[in-house]
């Protein structure tokens, strides 16, 4: 299966499969079966196991790997565990993300000195994963680089970020290659604006996923990001509170109009991790962006407008409290 899809939300980062404080069922599939239901349930068309397999993936990679001394790969990490979830929502695509290989290293990294050389060690080696799925037919991988927010203006690191991607994404087919896997980088938890677009856009990804609430700045890069490049707009956040669709659909537009680019290559996700909210919260965050791209792939039938608050169209439906069509000109008169 491939990705390509039109407009779509999807989930990043961790979601409850219980509530705070609630007896964890112990089978970790029926957990993941839970987090699949809210998604489906919710209309989020690119799905995830919501991180319920693991409390802390960059630790459990690393282990895979036999620890940051000197990192070796002796089979797939993470196939088995993505071919599961898969199985439990046959014809629905399912994603697999991955720490990437500039965030663990500055996570793990014995030394500053050590950094540089474990970073391009754990590239080469998910490189190795990223085929592996591909193989297996993940039709979309996304790499987590929050670490991304820290490359700011130093030359060195603006260097071995970008070399990091381009060694992770060395086994893959080139894009636009069939069969090929959708390849995605996530940066979340603050902005990358400072490291420039030549940086964060020079891996081959197919598509970027920024996080808009803790890194608002993140616009700037958007609005510079390649036309064919596709665009997840972090937009919901990790409080309880609930807003309405309003600012997402100007988001979604805003994004679509730069460049070109179109409502084809943009998505809306959480901006992070939801896990510490209750299940109920976590859902309601989730059904909103849903909403959104049910309003879009409905406006054939009814204008996005009829369900908005009327005070976010404009003054005329504010002073009225609804939204109604613009009245009709008579020839020859005033409407």
């Amino acid at each position: 299966m491939t990705y390509d899809r039109p407009m779509f939300a999807t989930l990043h980062g961790a979601y409850p499969a219980t509530d705070p404080g609630e007896v964890v069922d112990r089978d970790v599939e029926s957990r993941v079966r839970r987090v699949l239901d809210d998604q489906q349930d919710a209309g989020l068309g690119l799905l995830t196991d919501g991180g319920v397999r693991t409390d802390d993936a960059g630790a459990t990679i690393l282990a895979g790997l036999g620890g940051p001394s000197r990192p070796t790969r002796a089979g797939p990490l993470t196939v088995d565990a993505w071919l599961r979830t898969a199985a439990a929502v046959p014809g629905v695509p399912v994603k697999q993300c991955l720490p990437g290989p500039y965030t663990l290293g500055r996570r793990f990294a014995p030394t500053e000195g050590r950094r540089r050389d474990l970073t391009m060690i754990l590239a080469d080696a998910l490189a190795a994963e990223l085929a592996d799925l591909a193989a297996a037919g993940c039709p979309f991988i996304q790499i987590d680089e929050d670490a991304a927010v820290s490359v700011g203006l130093d030359a060195h690191e603006r260097t071995c970020f970008a070399e990091a991607q381009e060694r992770l994404l060395a086994g893959l087919e080139p894009r636009g290659t069939p069969g090929r896997p959708h390849t995605s980088l996530a940066i979340a938890g603050g902005s990358a604006d400072a490291a420039g677009p030549e940086t964060v856009f020079a891996p081959a990804y197919d598509s970027y996923l920024f996080d808009l609430i803790d890194g608002p700045d993140n616009w700037r890069l958007i609005t510079r990001a390649p036309a064919d490049r596709g665009i997840v707009l972090g937009v919901v956040d990790r409080t309880t509170a609930i807003d309405g669709p309003e600012l997402i659909l100007w988001a979604v537009g805003y994004a679509a109009s730069s460049g070109d680019r179109g409502e084809s290559r943009v998505g809306i996700a959480t901006s992070s991790s939801l896990a510490g909210l209750s299940r109920a919260d976590a859902r309601r965050k989730i059904d909103l962006l849903g909403s959104v791209v049910k309003l879009i792939d409905r406006r054939h039938v009814e204008p996005i407008a009829a369900s908005l608050d009327p005070r976010a169209v404009d003054s005329r439906s504010a002073t009225l409290g609804r939204w109604t069509p613009p009245p009709e000109r008579r020839p020859g008169g005033r409407g």
